[in-house]
């Protein structure tokens, strides 16, 4: 019997792994491989200490398939409530294809949903049109156009 993969948020020690998923795009990339820098190192303790932020692991055992980040943003529109930003989504690349994209994503919407958040939302650069047709066919909408300012 196979088991199901366990969503949860990440630990210190896969932040190698977190940011191997970060960085592929085509091919696995090892996290014994990857720089964990002073920066990595603040950001994921900020993440990690705000209530606000999680960066969830979708894990088998030891191995880490997928992750995102999911911000929790509190606003005046929907009535006061709460919406969950999801950023950072990534499966690893030979396991693209098994349906732990869809596993990832419905959990994180469930998850929002338990929070209370009024909507879920996410950006994906224009490039990437697969994904696209991918977060269509969980029900995500394309209602706006995003705009960044790189500082």
């Amino acid at each position: 019997m196979t088991r199901a993969p366990i969503l949860r948020p990440a630990t210190r020690s896969e932040l190698p792994a977190v940011l191997a998923l970060l960085a592929d795009e085509e091919t696995v990339v090892d996290p014994a491989t990857v720089t964990v820098t002073e920066a990595y190192e603040r950001a994921f303790a900020a993440i990690e200490a705000d209530p606000r932020n999680e960066m969830l692991v979708l894990t088998d055992g030891e191995l880490v398939l997928g992750c995102l980040q999911a911000t929790y943003i509190p606003g005046l529109g929907k009535g006061g409530a709460e919406r969950a930003l999801i950023e950072a989504v990534r499966i690893r690349a030979d396991r693209r294809g098994d349906g732990l994209g869809r596993e990832l994503m419905e959990r994180a919407v469930a998850r929002a949903r338990e929070r209370g958040c009024a909507l879920v939302q996410l950006t994906s650069d224009k490039r990437r049109t697969e994904a696209h047709r991918f977060y269509a066919s969980l029900g995500f909408a394309r209602s706006h156009d995003g705009f960044k300012r790189v500082l």
